[in-house]
């Protein structure tokens, strides 16, 4: 009976995750500030190993074997020279692989037809008029006899 019930563990994400068509667009020669408008920041920068950044990504879930990928890039100077990477999946094959197997209903139609449009239909405001101009100087606020 004790193996039968087991506690609720959820699901971990960590690190950086990047797909097939962010590594697919590094190119030799790109400036680190390319490399990291594409991939994002490093989740490793070693202060040994200035010319390497580690992206580092797990996916743990209750009852499937762990996921782990990294992805390194080396550069000379400001400019990349070399990836190593494992073997990536697309956007469109990671988002299906956190669907968690949860059922859900159906889908809801998101469109407004159009009386639903106009029943939601903001009216124009009017223009408002200009503030009149603010006076060129303001009384004291205390007087000046004491």
């Amino acid at each position: 009976m004790v193996n039968v019930i087991t506690p609720y563990k959820i699901d971990i994400v960590q690190g950086n995750f990047v797909s097939r068509e962010q590594a697919d667009a590094l190119k030799e020669g790109m400036s680190r500030l390319q490399v990291r408008d594409i991939l994002g920041t490093p989740l490793l920068v070693s202060v040994f190993h200035t010319n390497r950044w580690d992206y580092v990504f797990t996916f743990k879930r209750q009852g499937v074997e762990p996921q782990s990928r990294r992805v390194t890039v080396f550069f000379d100077g400001d400019r990349l020279v070399k990836i190593e990477a494992d073997v990536l999946p697309s956007e469109a094959e990671f988002v299906a692989s956190l669907d968690s197997g949860r059922k859900t209903g159906k889908v809801p139609v998101l469109e407004m037809s159009e009386e639903s449009l106009k029943a939601t239909a903001v009216a124009v405001q009017p223009e408002l008029k200009p503030l009149p101009p603010l006076p060129a100087s303001y009384p004291p606020l205390e007087s000046s006899a004491n």
